[in-house]
């Protein structure tokens, strides 16, 4: 386990899902975790912004919810590519809309499969996506599997 060095006293609430961000320069963060991943943040070459960084949570998230109930369906090295678009609202400064799109190999598979598809992964997501469970209703997240017709799996698909 790594552990932030000692310019700073550990807080009494660390665990092993504690992360925290060190601050390197002016606008510049590493964020770290307890197994030695270092994330810089800012807005600089080589560098991860916070709504990237939020975009990218939901993404990981939506991602690994899916992927045993995805390769049930698909195959255990079935290859899969996420991505987020919207950027966020000047005037309010925050994130209105996240909408996801998700690249899944559904060549050779009929309607019915694809729907399947796209039902299992709305639900797979709904029900353990801790990071969009944390967000909604606050932001409306959608996703839509890229190559099906009426792909878009909503929270409403979920339930």
């Amino acid at each position: 386990m790594v552990l932030p060095h000692d310019s700073f006293p550990l807080p009494e609430g660390v665990t092993e899902a504690s992360v925290w961000v060190d601050r390197v320069g002016e606008r510049s963060l590493v964020g770290r975790n307890q197994r030695g991943v270092e994330i810089p943040i800012g807005s600089g070459e080589g560098q991860v912004n916070p709504g990237e960084l939020l975009k990218i949570a939901l993404l990981g998230c939506a991602g690994m919810s899916s992927d045993r109930t995805l390769a049930r369906r698909l195959g255990e090295d079935f290859p899969m590519r996420l991505w987020a678009h919207d950027e966020s609202d000047a005037e309010q400064d925050r994130y209105l809309r996240i909408g996801e799109e998700i690249q899944l190999p559904l060549e050779g598979l009929d309607e019915k499969e694809i729907a399947a598809v796209v039902k299992v992964f709305g639900r797979a997501v709904a029900a353990a996506c801790t990071v969009e469970r944390s967000i909604v209703p606050g932001v409306e997240v959608t996703h839509r599997i890229l190559g099906s017709e009426g792909g878009t799996a909503t929270e409403e698909d979920a339930r």
